[in-house]
């Protein structure tokens, strides 16, 4: 394989020369953070669109993603460095060049959540009912987002040679990333690997949230039932797919993948808080 081509053999899609970056008057632009981008306008259209079919009032949410944006950029950044510190203590100043990667998702949910909490206060807004109007937003956002790893080259899973197996050349994505098991993998001679790819199951599974979501957006029982439907809904599909990922953050001093442990409790709190508010709403239904 040439270093740019990507490849899904058993589906028979070769794509010749991905790039990962193009040039504007001399400027090199990766595709990366375009397509990080239009995730962002993406779900900021749709919650927008939502907030009006519901007699919001859009000014807010204008405002709203002002703050919330480069917050949860900050907070993404962040949250990838502390897991991946033993890498990043000898290079500082990489701390900073998110071009290549390196923006963990669930760190931008915590700052967006943060975020819209402290927002609605300030504001006197619920911060439920706007969580509840973001929440497809959001995740059609990641959905969109997760195909700059695809230029990237980069959250893949394990070998693989299975239907949707990707081949990837081995000098295009990180060293880190290949395991011992895909390079036992390596057909001798080649300079290509079979993997999962775990960035499309990530993007097909949030869209079928986002589906989810929307249609029982008419059927909530209460503000901030969205907010639990997405908990659990990406952190039940997040579980499994991080299971089979090679890029994946530990928490220090175990073997414990940082993104399963907090998908699981994102499951938990969600399922157990919608029982809580269920059985509170039968046992006092004046108060519904």
């Amino acid at each position: 394989m040439n270093p740019g081509d990507i490849a899904f053999p058993n589906l028979g899609i070769y794509l010749r020369n991905v790039p990962k970056s193009f040039s504007i008057f001399g400027f090199e632009i990766r595709l990366y953070g375009v397509i990080i981008a239009i995730g962002i306008i993406a779900g900021f259209l749709m919650a927008l669109h939502i907030a009006k079919k519901t007699a919001q009032d859009p000014d807010l949410y204008w405002d709203f993603v002002l703050y919330v944006v480069p917050i949860s950029v900050i907070c993404a950044r962040i949250y990838y460095v502390i897991f991946a510190w033993d890498y990043y203590r000898d290079n500082l100043l990489g701390i900073f060049n998110i071009r290549n990667g390196g923006l963990a998702i669930y760190g931008g949910v915590i700052g967006a959540f943060a975020t819209l909490f402290v927002y609605c206060r300030i504001k006197k807004q619920n911060p439920l009912l706007l969580g509840d109007t973001a929440m497809a937003g959001l995740i059609l956002g990641q959905a969109i987002g997760r195909w700059g790893n695809f230029t990237n080259r980069e959250v893949f899973g394990e070998y693989y040679n299975g239907l949707f197996s990707m081949q990837l050349p081995v000098e295009a994505v990180r060293a880190q990333d290949i395991s011992l098991n895909i390079m036992e993998h390596i057909p001798e001679g080649a300079n290509y690997i079979n993997v999962h790819p775990t960035f499309l199951y990530e993007s097909v599974w949030n869209l079928l949230v986002m589906a989810l979501i929307l249609f029982w957006r008419r059927h909530k029982k209460f503000d901030g039932e969205l907010c639990l439907l997405y908990f659990a809904g990406y952190g039940l599909g997040r579980f499994v797919i991080e299971g089979i990922r090679t890029d994946t953050l530990f928490v220090p001093g175990t073997a414990i993948k940082v993104s399963q442990l907090l998908s699981a409790l994102m499951v938990l709190f969600a399922v157990a808080t919608d029982i809580i508010v269920r059985v509170r709403q039968k046992e006092h239904p004046a108060e519904a």
